[in-house]
């Protein structure tokens, strides 16, 4: 079924729905040299523990597939499924006092479904979702300033490391680009306890390791790049039931985003009527 409009009717374990729900198929392999990886298993990643700091409200009509922030503001992209009818593919800057997104961008719904977007270099990049393509625009202005394509079968998720666009497709590799050609540099191979772990969707990069949530799950996995190895996981549980509580059409959990200079986080999903803003130690 469709990836982005199968609702969350529980919380189903994370490593089953790794194996098992994932829509998406390897993406071809890259003759780029890949970082290397942990040639033993690693140990089960233990759960990091984390406390809600403060509350934001959200607009429950964006489908978020990208969230981030930069020089203090938080952008967020969208999704727009055939069957939610007001839903639009935009990009925009949130206001976290009210929810509501300044739409800067937006992409024919009926030819492009909007995912992950990275801003490096006053540049965004964004992800769709099946097209194979990619669109680039001056940060400034918002103005589109060219296009990509890619391999893999489909766009999920999207970050940077400061050097390097990483993505994700929904399998269990992510793949790094290069910002200045869109060509592939290499992959990395997600794992815990020497198991790929698939669904890797909606991205953030915070302090060298990768964080990722898992579709179709309530966690968020903390990835050390330079093995590919899960070194930590948050139970997000608490926040989707509570978003779920104050609105019943909210699906599931996408979204993570770091204000770097104010050591912030802030958490959300597709149609939750709030942003949270989560500490844990990182």
């Amino acid at each position: 079924m469709y990836k982005k409009i199968i609702p969350v009717l529980a919380l189903c374990g994370l490593w089953s729905c790794g194996n098992n729900e994932t829509t998406t198929t390897e993406p071809p392999a890259q003759t780029a040299t890949p970082p290397a990886v942990a040639t033993t298993p690693s140990a089960p990643a233990a759960l990091i523990p984390f406390k809600v700091k403060a509350t934001h409200p959200h607009d429950t009509t964006l489908f978020v597939e990208g969230f981030l922030v930069h020089e203090g503001k938080v952008y967020e992209s969208t999704g727009a499924p055939d069957n939610i009818p007001f839903t639009r593919s935009l990009i925009g800057i949130l206001n976290l006092k009210t929810g509501k997104l300044d739409e800067k961008i937006e992409i024919d719904r009926n030819i492009y479904f909007g995912e992950g977007i990275v801003l490096l270099n006053n540049k965004i990049y964004q992800l769709t979702y099946q097209n194979q393509k990619g669109f680039i625009y001056d940060a400034t202005t918002f103005k589109r300033t060219g296009e990509f394509s890619y391999a893999n079968k489909e766009g999920w998720g999207f970050t940077t490391d400061g050097q390097k666009l990483i993505m994700s497709d929904g399998s269990a590799t992510l793949t790094f680009l290069n910002p200045d050609n869109q060509q592939v540099t290499g992959t990395l191979t997600v794992k815990e306890n020497g198991n790929p772990v698939n669904n890797l969707n909606e991205l953030e990069y915070i302090k060298g390791f990768i964080y990722a949530n898992i579709w179709m799950t309530n966690y968020i996995v903390k990835i050390d790049p330079a093995t590919g190895n899960i070194v930590g996981k948050l139970n997000m549980n608490d926040l989707s039931n509570d978003a779920r509580t104050k609105y019943r059409n909210a699906q599931e959990m996408n979204g993570i985003a770091y204000d770097a200079a104010a050591d912030k986080i802030y958490v959300t999903g597709k149609m939750w009527p709030t942003i949270y803003e989560v500490e844990f130690e990182h």
